[in-house]
């Protein structure tokens, strides 16, 4: 039977202040929380022009909000300091909160700077439990990277990112289908994802103020109203009905690469080789998806003392099949690691071809061919019906009882 969908959306915690918060902290450690005082980034605060982009629980107490401009959030909180963006710093802090969410799921969503989402469904198994996983990623985050962030839990995209607005910061958060009547019906409707002042005025008009009394109301009447298409959006969230895919993004011509840190060291070789099998299903997706091959293969390493070591090798011919990146990987695997317990697995794909240019090789495996036609037929199968229409056996016998699993390298 398929799995229920597992999806994270994490959200930083006032991003902008966060960051500025943190940077200050870098140059003197003895700096004033910004957190903790009123405090907001946004405009010219000399010339009182601009508009609060983002403001501390403190600000947010005495009447602060995103959006408003800085006269009126002065008036309302004469003591509010103000500092101006600075979106390098911002770009680079995203990066990395980007940059660290990708060791736990190739299946990563970008939906602004500051919020993402994660699709864990394929993965959370090499973790432990859905929210014990998000609490340590949430600690994980303000340890390695300096700020906090709040993370909703739930099967689809919408209800994830409705439990991560929940009470903050530094939380987690879920959002369970069945917990609906309890934890979102009660709320105002304007905290529905998509309902803006405008909707939330038409819906009053309707006689709805609650997301609960938006989701009990007779859809064709709501589409009368608001129109068919939006109608039905709104009707669906307030139900909790998202499919949506989390979409991952077009990766950079410079390499394609996926890392996953473990719950557990692994010590066993065919442990790690089923995370070498996802590592090189996720890769090879990439490249096909990118168009690309790939000539250079790296297999990234971290153990349980946080050592780092990696090994690469030039391949006899260009490739993007999930199998022949399998194959290479293990091998370089088996020559690079010493039996230390790995805490991380990493493989990265580099010098990448285009397809249409790749040189031919008088000693090209005839396989090769075949292997590139199924891997074109998994991947349309995956588009069309979803990443879990058709998996690999190996990859299904890791949810299988410990004693029926092959004490083999799991076979591509």
């Amino acid at each position: 039977m398929e799995k229920q969908r597992l999806i994270y959306h994490i959200d930083v915690n006032s991003a902008f202040l966060n960051w500025e918060n943190k940077r200050r902290h870098e140059i003197d450690p003895d700096a004033p929380d910004l957190l903790a005082i009123p405090a907001a980034v946004g405009g010219d605060s000399a010339k009182r022009r601009g508009i609060i982009l983002a403001k501390s629980p403190v600000a947010r107490a005495m009447g602060v909000t995103t959006g408003e401009p800085i006269a009126a959030a002065l008036r309302k909180c004469p003591t509010l300091t103000l500092f101006p963006p600075d979106f390098k710093v911002y770009t680079a802090n995203s990066a990395a909160l980007m940059e660290l969410l990708s060791s736990y799921s190739p299946a990563l969503q970008q939906f602004s700077i500051d919020e993402a989402f994660l699709d864990m469904t394929k993965t959370i198994h090499l973790f432990g439990k859905p929210i014990a996983t998000a609490q340590e990623l949430r600690k994980r985050i303000k340890r390695e990277l300096g700020f906090t962030v709040n993370i909703g839990i739930s099967t689809n995209k919408l209800l994830a990112k409705m439990a991560s607005d929940f009470r903050k910061p530094n939380l987690c958060h879920t959002l369970f289908p069945e917990e609906i009547p309890q934890k979102m019906w009660p709320l105002p409707v304007g905290e529905l994802f998509l309902v803006g002042r405008s909707a939330k005025a038409r819906l009053s008009l309707l006689g709805i103020r609650t997301i609960g009394e938006l989701a009990h109301i007779d859809k064709a009447l709501l589409c009368s109203h608001l129109g068919s298409k939006y109608g039905t959006t709104i009707h669906n969230y307030a139900n909790g009905i998202d499919d949506s895919p989390v979409e991952t993004e077009e990766p950079e011509n410079k390499g394609i690469g996926n890392s996953t840190t473990l719950a557990q060291d692994i010590t066993e070789f065919d442990a790690a080789c089923q995370i070498l099998l996802l590592l090189s299903e996720s890769v090879g997706a990439r490249l096909r998806r990118a168009g690309h091959k790939c000539s250079c293969l790296t297999v990234e390493c971290r153990d349980n003392d946080f050592r780092n070591f990696s090994h690469q090798m030039t391949l006899n011919a260009p490739t993007n099949t999930t199998s022949q990146l399998y194959d290479n990987a293990t091998h370089l695997l088996k020559e690079l690691w010493n039996g230390a317990p790995l805490r991380l697995l990493g493989l990265r794909a580099t010098k990448l071809d285009e397809p249409a240019y790749t040189q031919l090789s008088l000693f090209e495996d005839p396989g090769s061919k075949k292997l590139e036609k199924l891997d074109s037929a998994v991947d349309a199968i995956r588009d069309r019906f979803g990443a879990g229409a058709i998996k690999r056996a190996s990859i299904l016998s890791a949810d299988m009882p410990a004693e029926k699993k092959t004490k083999k390298k799991p076979a591509p």
